[in-house]
């Protein structure tokens, strides 16, 4: 390929694609959860309930702990040589947004918000959902990569179904979190707090549905 050709131009239309890898990351995510609730069972059973730092550890795991494993996924597709594909963009915008929760959850303890009442619904949001975030940024980046320009970047964004499920989460979960601590959720216990992430983090339903609709694609070309 010359030199002087502009990125991406080495890369065959998204429709044409090989399998993107989706199915891979669903098993993530319940590796993540199953983490969240043993860390969550033991920290109670030793009387650690309330305690910040395992509240930090288990919200990482059961609302996180499926992007230490897509970043792995995305590394490993990387030293493949194969051309970046949606799955990989996503998975690395995940990683990137992992320690956003981190800090907010930090500097809301110290600002002395009540972290277990309505005033820190958004906390539990930020672990759910900062690291799809990212995988939305990283993707409408891929996507605009493969257009060449803004205008049909961001078309492509708002006809992908994964994008689309994404944006449809960061925008429903922080009304649904806050819900439930209206009606008297509290997370006053580490399992408590792991079910509380498991229900936040619903960035399950974007790569099951990138899984679908990539084997109809694939099927339809075949």
């Amino acid at each position: 390929m010359s030199t002087t050709e502009p990125p991406g131009a080495d890369r065959e239309p998204l429709e044409a694609e090989a399998p993107e890898g989706f199915d891979e990351l669903l098993k993530y995510t319940l590796t993540g959860y199953a983490g969240g609730v043993v860390v969550g069972a033991f920290l109670d059973s030793i009387g650690l309930q309330r305690s910040g730092v395992g509240q930090w550890a288990v919200r990482s795991l059961a609302g996180e702990g499926e992007s230490l494993l897509e970043g792995v996924f995305a590394l490993r597709r990387r030293l493949s040589g194969r051309a970046l594909g949606m799955a990989e963009a996503y998975s690395w915008g995940k990683v990137l947004g992992m320690a956003v929760p981190w800090v907010v959850d930090g500097v809301s303890r110290v600002l002395g918000v009540d972290v277990y009442g309505v005033p820190g619904f958004y906390i539990p949001f930020f672990y759910g959902m900062s690291d799809q975030i990212g995988a939305n940024v990283s993707g409408l980046l891929f996507l605009r990569g493969n257009a060449r320009s803004w205008h049909a970047g961001f078309a492509a964004y708002f006809r992908h179904p994964v994008m689309l499920a994404g944006l449809g989460l960061i925008v429903l979960v922080p009304a649904g979190l806050l819900a439930a601590r209206l009606f008297g959720f509290s997370p006053s216990t580490q399992l408590l707090t792991a079910l509380e992430a498991i229900l936040a983090n619903l960035c399950w339903i974007p790569p099951l549905i990138g899984w679908r609709f990539d084997r109809l694609r694939r099927a339809k070309n075949s």
